[in-house]
Parts: C-alpha cells; sequence; structure tokens
C-alpha cells in the first residue's frame, strides 16, 4: 500500500520491513483510520479489520505486544498462549514478523547485515534511558558493527517538550545525552523546560553499541498529522505499527 512507509535502507534482501501510517483503514474518528491498537479504545471489529488489511502483505501473523514502556525483549519465534508483556522482539526464523506499535514513541527496527536475525524495539524515552536498545542489540547475539538500524516516525525534536527530570535521567546515564536536548524558555506547558531529540539520543545510544549503521528518523508524527498518529498531539488516538521478518 503506497500510503505505508518501505524503510529506505542497505539491508539484506532477505529482510523485509515496513511501517504503517494512519492511512488506509476502517476505523472512524479519533482512530481515523487504520488503527492497530487494540488496547486504545477503538471498536474491536473496526481493529480486527485494520489488522486483516495488514495481514495480506505479511507471511504470518506479527507477534503483537503488550508494551509497557520496559526494557523486556522477547523471541517472537516462541510461541505462547499468553499475553506477551515486551517492549522488544526478535526472530532469526523465515516468515516470524517482530512489530512495534507507537504514536510518537520512537520505533526502532535492527538486522545483521548477513541477514540472519531481525528485531523491533518500542523507544519512548522511559525504555529508551532504560536501554531497550541495548536488551534489543544483546538479545540479536550479534556485535554492534555487524547491525543496521532503521529509526521509524516518532515525535519530532521540534515537538517533544519535556521536563527538566528526563533530561538528568538521560544525562546522568550518558553525559553527551546533554547534547541532545535544548532548553525552551518558555514552555508550552507545565512540564516544559526543554526540547527533547528522540532521534538523536537513540544514535548515541546505538553509537555506543558500536551500531554505525543507522537510517531514517526523518519524521515528527506531532506536526505530520494527516501522516501518522500522534498521542501527545491528540490524547485519544490510534496506534501505527513498525515491522520486520526475514524472508526467503
Amino acid at each position: 500500500m503506497t500510503a505505508w512507509i518501505i524503510p529506505d535502507w542497505p539491508a539484506p534482501a532477505s529482510v523485509r520491513s515496513l511501517i504503517t501510517t494512519r492511512q488506509g483503514g476502517v476505523s472512524r474518528a479519533p482512530y481515523a483510520s487504520l488503527n492497530l491498537g487494540d488496547h486504545v479504545g477503538d471498536d474491536p471489529l473496526a481493529v480486527a479489520a485494520n489488522r486483516q488489511r495488514l495481514g495480506r502483505s505479511l507471511p504470518a501473523t506479527p507477534c503483537w505486544l503488550q508494551q509497557v514502556h520496559g526494557t523486556t525483549v522477547l523471541d517472537a519465534g516462541a510461541g505462547s498462549a499468553q499475553v506477551r508483556v515486551a517492549d522488544g522482539a526478535f526472530a532469526r526464523n523465515v516468515g516470524v514478523v517482530c512489530v512495534v506499535m507507537t504514536a510518537d514513541c520512537l520505533p526502532v527496527l535492527l538486522c545483521d547485515r548477513a541477514g540472519t536475525v531481525v528485531a523491533a524495539a518500542h523507544a519512548g524515552w522511559r525504555g529508551l534511558q532504560a536501554g531497550i536498545l541495548e536488551r534489543t542489540v544483546a538479545a540479536m547475539a550479534v556485535p554492534g558493527v555487524e547491525l543496521l538500524a532503521y529509526l521509524g516516525p516518532a515525535i519530532g525534536p521540534q515537538a517533544f517538550e519535556v521536563g527538566g527530570e528526563v533530561r538528568a535521567a538521560f544525562v546522568d546515564a550518558h553525559a553527551q545525552a546533554a547534547a541532545a536536548f535544548k532548553p525552551l524558555p518558555q514552555p508550552v506547558n507545565r512540564s516544559g523546560g526543554w526540547l527533547a531529540d528522540i532521534y538523536r539520543l537513540a544514535r548515541q545510544r546505538l553509537a555506543s553499541l558500536g551500531v554505525e549503521g543507522v537510517y531514517g528518523g526523518e519524521y515528527c508524527t506531532v506536526s505530520q498529522e494527516s501522516r501518522f498518529f500522534s498521542y501527545r498531539r491528540d490524547g485519544v488516538t490510534g496506534r501505527m505499527a513498525s515491522l520486520i521478518w526475514l524472508s526467503e
């Protein structure tokens, strides 16, 4: 579907990936139209129809996660009848689809240059600060220098207003994170004080892991209203999906 994003990165031919937008589904406002989140108050039948539309472009049902802004990473190929609570997933087998859902948080897709393992991580600021990318790379069990990463649509650096406690959490852990924050003299809301660049923060964390091949990061979910869902902009809204898998 032309409304979706096909990541532009030098992934090997065995790696397939796509990122949905808010376009092309059946949900009604405020979830219009391709909402894939079944936890945001949308009509379950609409969500099911949207997931069915997505499924036509996939080799199998994705490993949907209950995301909690944590650092748990699981094997998407390990079947489970229970709700899978995690913020990252990896796969080594052909046809196993890793997926994370977002609406401002940063989705990160990863693969190795040899095309033998893929992963998806949900990197909101809490998970990013706590180490979701580090845990995901560790689960892939491949040296960082052998990995590629794609940063999907997230809240942009001109829209991500945060408080001083968020900046402190990042800077206390990694001093170089200070470069990803700009002071905001007149905060729009009480939680403000700084503008944060979540793309830059993710690039810093990936660089510290040896991941030099990092692509994407040019979108803003808040300002591009017709294309993306945004929790910060709208409050009640849908979710997009970032997916990656290995093919034959």
